[in-house]
């Protein structure tokens, strides 16, 4: 009698269908089709992740660009932020200094002067010693001209007076610099074919009214033309226009779309842990590789600004103050990548890791023993945080993630704030925890591992 066959129950006709007995040749094959339909599934959740990964890797460094110039653009108070210290910039001010003390000094005609007091004193009879004298006077007279409207120039371009006009003007402006992205001819920056120009018309209409009140009454006919500064010139301007209104189209949901594609990654991989920890490195190195474009981006664009047209310092304080907060979300990103993807292999199996897990569960729970013994024990609480420790971790890390994301535009030192304070939370609980005291159960299950 076959053990493994069962009897025939009754029924109205008598017979029943036998049940099947897999064979061991036929459970062998069974258990091989099952494994190789799980690892086709595998294959295919990989191949799958990897895809989508490698669509996020692509798209962060744009996303970063994108977010970029749509919060530029379309945050007035934060685009006056950007262009404020420019006002400030020794190089800048210089520059402006130099072209509007030359322009005074073009408008006021010195020769005439000394030839009208050559006449008046010919006229009264002055000795010849006396007429050349005055004729001498023309070269001294308007040093003496530059020297003092280079001081009031000085004096009402490093004045707080200026960077408030700095700043109204920009602000009034705000539009300058989607004018400059869209090649509009209006605001303080705009493109003139492959030009970017800096209007400083209310600069010079203060530096007018400050010479005519100090005497200068000649100022009052400095002319209402000429009044930009050409911040630099190149012929690839009309395609980074083009992709500059690209990337503004995409600036609301390109970020979005690369954090979603990466969450899918992440998903769907047979080893969560494992994605995590290469998306947060590849998102890293993305974060490298833009720096570094901005790097060579910035030296293209110093070679191309002619040192007549802006000296090299002064290109270089405007392109480092115009692409600051730029750098600073690059940064901000780089460090969280590299925070994850420490998180994600501390959570691994690695021997490095399970020594830093042991020492920070044997310092809490020693920490934890140091309460008891002082008298202080959590009793159910610390015993409830012990047996829910993963969602209490895992809520933590996320508050954490959700305070950075509510963040006004994070910084390194954000970070760092936030994962001082996740960090700490986590010691505090562990420690809680440890300081409940073990019942029985707890015991078995402290002695077990």
């Amino acid at each position: 009698m076959n053990p493994a066959a069962t009897p025939d129950a009754p029924d109205s006709g008598g017979t029943s269908p036998q049940e099947h007995v897999m064979t061991a040749e036929e459970r062998a094959e069974y258990e091989r089709l099952r494994r190789h339909a799980a690892m086709r599934h595998r294959r295919v959740r990989q191949a799958g992740s990897s895809v989508l990964l490698l669509l996020a890797l692509l798209l962060a460094p744009l996303a970063v660009v994108a977010a970029w110039v749509q919060d530029t653009v379309s945050d007035t108070d934060r685009y006056v932020e950007t262009v404020a210290p420019l006002a400030s910039e020794p190089p800048v001010q210089e520059v402006v200094i130099n072209r509007l003390t030359d322009r005074v000094v073009a408008n006021v005609d010195v020769a005439a002067v000394t030839a009208s007091l050559t006449k008046a004193l010919q006229d009264a009879g002055a000795p010849p010693r006396v007429l050349e004298g005055a004729e001498s006077l023309e070269g001294p007279l308007r040093n003496a001209v530059r020297t003092v409207v280079d001081r009031i120039v000085t004096r009402v371009i490093t004045s707080d007076a200026f960077q408030q006009v700095w700043e109204g003007a920009n602000r009034r402006s705000h539009a300058a610099v989607v004018n400059m992205l869209t090649g509009a001819r209006e605001g303080a920056v705009r493109a003139e074919g492959d030009t970017v120009q800096l209007d400083v018309g209310a600069v010079v209409d203060e530096v007018r009214e400050r010479l005519v009140d100090a005497g200068f009454d000649k100022a009052a006919a400095i002319p209402d033309t000429d009044r930009t500064i050409t911040l630099f010139q190149s012929e690839e301007l009309g395609k980074a226009q083009d992709t500059m209104r690209l990337l503004d189209i995409l600036g609301t949901w390109l970020p979005v779309l690369t954090v979603v594609l990466a969450a899918l990654a992440v998903w769907t991989a047979p080893s969560h842990r494992v994605m995590l920890l290469v998306t947060a490195a590849g998102v890293g190195v993305m974060m490298v590789v833009l720096l570094v474009a901005l790097a060579v981006v910035r030296r293209v664009y110093l070679d191309s600004v002619p040192p007549t047209a802006l000296p090299t310092d002064a290109a270089a304080a405007i392109f480092d103050t115009f692409v600051r907060f730029l750098r600073d979300s690059t940064r901000t990103l780089l460090v969280v990548s590299v925070i994850t993807a420490l998180a994600a292999y501390l959570y691994g199996p690695g021997r490095p890791a399970r020594a830093v897990r042991t020492t920070a569960v044997r310092s809490t729970t020693a920490a934890g023993r140091g309460l008891r013994s002082a008298g202080v024990h959590t009793g159910s609480t610390g015993r409830r945080l012990a047996d829910h420790r993963a969602w209490t971790t895992g809520g933590v890390i996320a508050a954490g993630a959700l305070a950075l994301v509510l963040w006004n535009h994070p910084t390194v030192a954000a970070v760092a704030l936030v994962l001082g304070i996740v960090l700490a939370v986590l010691v505090v609980v562990a420690v809680l925890a440890a300081a409940a005291g073990p019942t029985a159960g707890h015991e078995d299950r402290a002695a077990a591992p």
